[in-house]
């Protein structure tokens, strides 16, 4: 999801705030989607995700585009030998979860619709990039929504279910995620480092030229912040104010001695891509000098494979357990007609993540559909 804008104070709320000009003015029928042939694509699977690459294994074939018509995907693969994806539907009204023992399985799974918007007041409106984390014992899903009354004033909420199935016992609602101000916040994810729990999310800063940075915070409790919160990231680069300046999407994948976060920047059209922060195992996560900040966005539009757009990233895991797998979201053609976030064709894709000889992500680039495609690489 773009969140954006190009004036930062806050409107009246009579008013569409500048965090989010690229809003749904009206959600689209599931008889407007476009319906293009599913295609293979073939991922040379990396190396040993303990240790950087040290040659090629066997060849993991995926179909793209994997989910039709779900953006701000997320793919987990829990201990019980399940991959469980959720994401954003196109009319931003509700929490759907599919599940299946296979990656391309999740394709064709049955989708469970496990919570819906409110008809009025909190969590009405705007129902944006869940995602399930299983944290001591129990699963919870981060997600976006705003009041029904209110639908520009968006931020983050927890739902919680005790049962071991996701897809049985009951969603209680947690409630909102605490943040230093009360502005316009969104695309939260969770990650343990060295035994302490964190969460990292985008948000806008009054006062700063932009629309939304990347912020992180250590928990108390999976729905309640503790001590400090830090901002990462925020857009200074020319490719991280396309349109719009846009830090948000964030999510870690930790290799190599290394805590890898991506995030998506600028608009959500064409222009939309993946930029990369990085630090140390053995750093002060909540030190800002510990992370370093890619000058270049390491994941982008490609007029070769016909991907535009690709970004709000997850990682999972193949099945054969070792394989480094890159989930995104990306659209298959490069002109939208009006607001590119009434546009709902942007699907789910996956894609096995290699790594380079020094131990960093090798994204490579969005793969075709159709074409056979053998590495994210361009090969």
């Amino acid at each position: 999801m773009s969140r954006a804008a190009d004036d930062l104070p806050d409107p009246p709320r009579s008013s569409p705030p500048p965090a989010r000009r690229l809003l749904l003015k009206g959600a689209l029928a599931a008889s407007a989607l476009a319906a293009t042939a599913p295609a293979v694509a073939h991922a040379a699977a990396p190396a040993d995700s303990a240790a950087p690459a040290d040659g090629p294994k066997a060849a993991a074939l995926y179909t793209n585009p994997l989910v039709r018509n779900r953006a701000d995907p997320h793919i987990t693969r829990h201990t019980d030998g399940f991959y469980y994806f959720t994401a954003t539907a196109p009319e931003y009204d509700r929490i759907i979860l599919r599940r299946s023992r296979t990656l391309n399985g999740l394709g064709s799974a049955a989708e469970s619709v496990i919570w819906r918007a409110h008809p009025t007041g909190d969590m009405g409106a705007h129902i944006w990039a869940p995602e399930m984390h299983r944290v001591a014992g129990k699963w919870y899903v981060y997600f976006a929504a705003a009041p029904a009354e209110d639908v520009w004033a968006i931020r983050i909420w927890v739902l919680e279910n005790a049962h071991p199935d996701p897809l049985r016992g009951t969603w209680v609602e947690k409630g909102r995620i605490r943040t230093a101000w009360e502005t316009f916040s969104l695309d939260a994810t969770t990650f343990t480092h060295r035994g302490t729990r964190y969460l990292a999310w985008a948000q806008h800063e009054p006062g700063m030229d932009n629309n939304t940075a990347v912020w992180l915070s250590e928990m108390a409790d999976p729905w309640t912040l503790t001590g400090p919160q830090i901002r990462l990231s925020t857009p200074e680069y020319a490719w991280e104010r396309i349109g719009f300046r846009v830090n948000e999407g964030p999510y870690v994948i930790q290799r190599h001695g290394r805590v890898f976060m991506t995030y998506s920047a600028s608009a959500t059209d064409a222009n939309y891509c993946m930029g990369l922060l990085t630090a140390p195992a053995d750093s002060d996560l909540m030190d800002t000098a510990s992370w370093s900040k890619s000058p270049v966005p390491v994941f982008t539009s490609n007029d070769t494979t016909r991907q535009y757009g690709p970004g709000h990233s997850c990682f999972t895991v193949a099945e054969d357990g070792r394989s480094d797998v890159l989930v995104y979201h990306a659209r298959q053609y490069k002109e939208i007609s009006g607001d590119p976030l009434n546009d709902p064709n942007r699907h789910t894709r996956v894609q096995t993540l290699g790594w380079k000889p020094d131990g960093t992500p090798d994204f490579g680039i969005p793969v075709a559909d159709g074409t056979g495609t053998t590495s994210g690489t361009g090969a």
